[in-house]
């Protein structure tokens, strides 16, 4: 097996945050009034959901061997 860079792993964090934070964004938006609001919970879906995707991505092309 080989062990995980660093930076990829840090990655990997970043990824899973801003995957929670899509997550529960798609949610406050579906279900009511969100807590901070329509147009903040937007930007936040809109940032996070391709922030996801670019860190998992850069993660996993980080690790990869030579």
């Amino acid at each position: 097996p080989m062990p995980m860079k660093p930076l990829a792993g840090l990655l990997l964090a970043v990824a899973c945050v801003l995957g929670i934070a899509a997550t529960g964004s798609v949610f406050e938006l579906a279900y009511g009034e969100p807590d901070l609001g329509q147009a903040t919970t937007r930007w936040i879906l809109g940032l996070s959901l391709p922030g996801t995707l670019v860190a998992l991505v850069w993660a996993i092309r980080i690790n990869k061997p030579a």
